[in-house]
């Protein structure tokens, strides 16, 4: 049987409440008078009954719900400190400051950062946008290409990656923790040279408190992540500024522009691009669920506002702080830096130090909420709508980060480069799939309600609730990325795969559903919407 309708159902508009009930589909797959009650008390539904009988518990809470419009909170500043945190994150600045030790200049270096940026202000854009209409959370907008049920494909890809460097990334921030600690009471360091499954008995602690740190963040809903960003994103462009400055000074004032091994012509050039297309790799994650977040903006101009703040002008300022601190550190005495807790550890000045290492701490701990906390517990809270509310879910992630031993995981080459390098180029086929059909088939009409419907009839059901056309469209995209990824024979245009995969995913899709009708109709979810705490 096709998936797809026939043009009767096809026409503009409708109501939440039009569709009765279809026959086949047994009582308990809607909402009956306990599981409403259960909806009050454990996840704060706050939704008209007559409107949440005809959806489904096993689609809807009130973290999966669509947000009201009245009461969103993420303006442009929100948005933009976003970007201040996640920009300036020590992952990026080891990759940045690798394009120096490969022979990039400075200006290269600058030239790579503002192609990266432009494609991703363009790419983050059309993603937020889509948030900020529907409201509603990642896992629920893949319903729409993949299906009520199929989108939890996407949503436990991104879901898991986001959880393995949630540990990964709290194990970073020990590291810089463990750094400070040793600098203020030397006597500890003998705390840091044994190994209980792979980390020191300081290791433990620094990792277990940090974790603890984020576990009550979350506790507390997306608003007070939203205000930690607002903290924290100032916090660290002083930082940073700071850090660049005292380089600056110590290298007299001026800084190598380039190494001994520069690049040059048709070589510079290609790294230049490859470089721009890996930074764009690198938010692979975020131009997926950034509606994570805008599903809460007050406006799309709100939205290009803080994007054009966070973005372009930011990730220049980024670039400039990456060349300072790596072309003066290469100045004062011919080595490359990994990243500036190279440079924090070398700070003569104990309080010095200490600031700037509380700073990176600050920094990464909001890197980790926005980019590796918020997606797998609305993933959990997608999979278990009627056990894991947010809180729930984020307990859970946090315990997968932990029992995983991440640091274990970060100094295994091979699961960082075959697991999550394979699993990340995964992510542009569907983010490819997803953009063409939102964007290209259905010109952005959606129809809300229907996302958390299981009746045949409804928009997102197709077959059984999957879309197997977007299925059989991800599957060959996916494949092809992987290999461009990670096969060597391929390493010349393997920076590029996320680029090939988003291509084809979006091709495969657009030729599989070439000729069928699919129901395409722009119903607000305003009435089934739940107040926004984000």
């Amino acid at each position: 049987m096709d998936e797809s309708r026939t043009g009767a159902e096809s026409s503009a508009g409708g109501s939440p409440g039009e569709h009765p009930p279809r026959g086949g589909h047994t009582r308990d797959e809607h909402f009956d008078g306990e599981q409403l009650h259960q909806s009050a008390t454990l996840i704060d539904v706050d939704v008209d009954p007559a409107l949440l009988a005809g959806l489904s518990p096993r689609l809807y809470n009130s973290d999966l719900a669509p947000t009201k419009r009245a009461g969103r909170r993420w303006g442009s500043y929100n948005i933009f400190a976003l970007w201040a945190n996640d920009v300036h994150s020590l992952g990026n600045y080891a990759f940045a400051i690798g394009l120096f030790a490969i022979g990039l200049g400075v200006w290269q270096i600058l030239l790579a950062f503002l192609v990266g940026a432009l494609l991703l202000f363009a790419l983050l854009s059309l993603s937020g946008f889509m948030g900020e209409k529907t409201g509603v959370p990642f896992p629920v907008m893949s319903r729409i290409a993949f299906g009520i049920h199929g989108a939890q494909i996407s949503s436990i890809i991104r879901g898991g990656v986001a959880i393995v460097w949630f540990g990964i990334q709290t194990y970073l921030a020990s590291v810089v923790a463990r750094v400070m600690v040793i600098a203020l009471w030397p006597s500890l360091k003998s705390l840091d040279t044994n190994s209980i499954l792979g980390l020191s008995t300081l290791g433990w602690f620094a990792f277990l408190v940090l974790w603890v740190i984020q576990v009550v963040i979350v506790s507390y809903g997306m608003d007070l992540i939203r205000k930690y960003e607002a903290f924290s994103g100032p916090v660290i462009l002083v930082t940073m500024l700071a850090l660049a400055v005292w380089i600056f000074s110590q290298a007299g004032w001026s800084i190598a522009l380039s190494t001994s091994n520069s690049l040059s012509g048709g070589a510079m050039w290609r790294q230049i691009f490859a470089a721009g297309a890996l930074w764009v790799a690198i938010y692979a994650t975020f131009v997926l669920n950034f509606c994570d977040f805008t599903r809460a903006a007050t406006s799309r101009s709100a939205i290009t506002r803080g994007n054009l703040a966070g973005i372009p002008i930011n990730m220049l300022f980024f670039a400039a702080i990456v060349v300072v601190l790596a072309g003066g550190q290469y100045k004062i005495n011919g080595k490359i830096i990994e990243s500036p807790a190279d440079i924090v550890q070398s700070v003569p000045n104990t309080t010095l130090l200490v600031l700037a290492s509380l700073a990176l701490i600050i920094l990464t701990i909001a890197v980790n909420l926005m980019a590796n906390f918020v997606a797998p517990i609305y993933m959990l809270a997608n999979l278990f709508p009627r056990h894991l509310n947010f809180r729930r879910a984020g307990w859970v992630s946090a315990l997968i980060g932990l029992v995983l031993l991440p640091w274990n995981l970060y100094n295994s080459p091979v699961v960082i480069e075959y697991f999550l390098g394979g699993l990340g180029a995964i992510l542009g086929p569907l983010f490819g799939v997803i953009m063409a059909d939102y964007w290209l088939i259905r010109k952005a009409q959606i129809n809300v309600p229907d996302l958390y419907k299981e009746e045949a009839t409804a928009d997102y059901h197709y077959r059984n609730g999957f879309h197997h056309q977007a299925i059989q469209a991800l599957v060959p995209a996916a494949a092809i990325a992987i290999v461009l990824a990670l096969v060597p024979t391929f390493h010349e245009v393997s920076p590029f795969a996320w680029f090939f995969g988003a291509a084809l995913g979006a091709i495969f899709y657009l030729l599989l559903v070439r000729g069928r009708t699919m129901p395409i109709r722009d119903v607000s979810g305003e009435p089934i919407a739940v107040p926004s705490v984000h």
